[in-house]
């Protein structure tokens, strides 16, 4: 009986500390998130205005950008996968995976071949786990993403656009995040990124998304020094800052779900510690119990020997 209440004891101080751990990181969490969503509400506003401006561009100017063409039998395409770098997120990096592969089997259907672009330590232990090749990937800083990661990781994607699919590069490029809502919302999205579809795809209805032509008056645009130079210097500068936002909503997506994740865990830690609690003292019952009866047992029987 002994032993058992030294057992229970044990688990209550690890379950203790488990807890301890998990407090702090749901409050970690919790307070990095504020900052993740400032920065999501801060870049927003400027990926829409810049898609806007490059929808209108594009619509109001009869030049062809290599960028917004589309090939008429694509064969390859790449997928960049945005996951985290840490775990005890819940089933933030697993819903990411998910997707992603729900997106591989849709592109085998239509006879594409798929060429992996991994962000973030979890997404390149998957592939690494299962033996499968990817083009690149890029490690750290998931949970406060940089502006210059992002760029990187555009320019590449564009120099394998702009290379042939005979050559090794790609027609199509496709990324697969998590998109923040709210605390309690966030979900995986798939999101086509090359040949720029000239759309408003910022989550509004196109009765909100173009609320501004109600009126029925289109704006007439003139272009300096002339539309094509400037659909080259706006159409990257839009596909950094769409990866970036995208980088930023995962972010505040995974921090989101951490302190969910970790939240739950340390009110398990909790009950975990009133169960235990709860036997360990019906264990000490037992054994005064147990000892009293001894006790009582051993006086009758010395009553009954005098």
């Amino acid at each position: 009986m002994g032993a058992q209440i030294r057992e229970y004891r044990q688990r209550i101080r690890s379950v203790s500390s488990i807890k301890k751990i998990t407090r702090a990181m749901e409050l970690m969490a919790a307070s990095r998130v504020v900052k993740a969503r400032q920065r999501v509400v801060a870049t927003t506003p400027y990926a829409e205005a810049i898609q806007r401006a490059l929808s209108e561009c594009a619509s109001n100017s009869n030049v062809e950008h290599i960028l917004t063409q589309e090939v008429e039998v694509p064969a390859r395409a790449a997928m960049l996968v945005v996951t985290s770098d840490r775990g005890l997120a819940g089933a933030y990096a697993s819903s990411v995976l998910k997707e992603s592969e729900q997106l591989i089997e849709r592109l085998h259907q239509e006879q594409k071949e798929v060429s992996p672009y991994l962000y973030g330590r979890k997404a390149v232990g998957f592939y690494k786990f299962r033996r499968r090749e990817f083009a690149a990937a890029w490690e750290g800083g998931t949970d406060a993403p940089q502006y210059e990661r992002a760029a990187e990781i555009a320019d590449q994607l564009v120099e394998a656009f702009l290379t042939p699919a005979s050559e090794g590069g790609v027609d199509e490029v496709h990324i697969v995040y998590t998109r923040f809502y709210s605390m309690v919302r966030q979900e995986p999205r798939v999101l086509r990124l090359l040949p720029i579809q000239v759309v408003k795809d910022d989550g509004n209805t196109p009765a909100e998304a173009d609320s501004r032509h109600q009126d029925g008056l289109n704006p007439l645009y003139e272009f300096e020094p002339n539309a094509e130079t400037v659909l080259d210097a706006v159409l990257p500068q839009y596909l950094r800052s769409r990866i970036y936002n995208c980088l930023l909503q995962a972010a505040a997506s995974e921090l989101a779900a951490r302190q969910r994740a970790m939240k739950s865990a340390t009110d398990n830690a909790e009950e975990l510690i009133k169960t235990y609690t709860r036997l360990a003292n019906q264990a000490r019952q037992a054994e005064i119990t147990q000892e009293i009866s001894e006790i009582v047992g051993g006086a009758n029987a010395l009553a009954e020997a005098k």
